[in-house]
């Protein structure tokens, strides 16, 4: 990461989601852990002076056979999902349904950061229901 106020961020979003699930630094500097069964990984990233953003990717299924009821589930829970959208990645007939979700995220007190991560995952562990069956 080139920017201070990134690494600085992402620290603080490690600390914070310590408090609720166990983080690994993966090898890229991002942040991975689980949260609901999902699979998940963080980073922030400076865009600019003062536009720090967080990017948060949850994977909540995959490898799961592609057809409509599937493309269907995702566009139902497309719907009803407050922070992210939910796509399908395709590969040969299967697919893998990742969420990702990027926000602006300096000058968040660790409060609100925490807040604004759980409404993110909550709604990752929602979506993530009725896709594995």
């Amino acid at each position: 990461m080139s920017s201070t106020t990134a690494e600085q961020l992402q620290d603080r979003a490690a600390d914070v989601l310590a408090r609720f699930v166990d983080v690994r630094r993966n090898d890229d500097d991002s942040l991975a852990f689980e949260y609901g069964g999902a699979l998940c990984s963080l980073r922030a990233v400076g865009l600019s002076p003062g536009l720090d953003v967080l990017s948060i990717t949850a994977v909540l299924a995959w490898d799961r056979p592609h057809h409509a009821q599937l493309a269907e589930r995702v566009a139902e829970r497309n719907s009803a999902l407050q922070f992210g959208t939910i796509i399908l990645i395709d590969h040969e007939d299967l697919s893998d349904v990742v969420l990702r979700y990027v926000c602006p995220a300096a000058g968040l007190d660790d409060e609100a950061l925490a807040t604004l991560l759980l409404l993110v995952l909550a709604g990752a562990d929602d979506s993530r229901q009725g896709l594995l069956a």
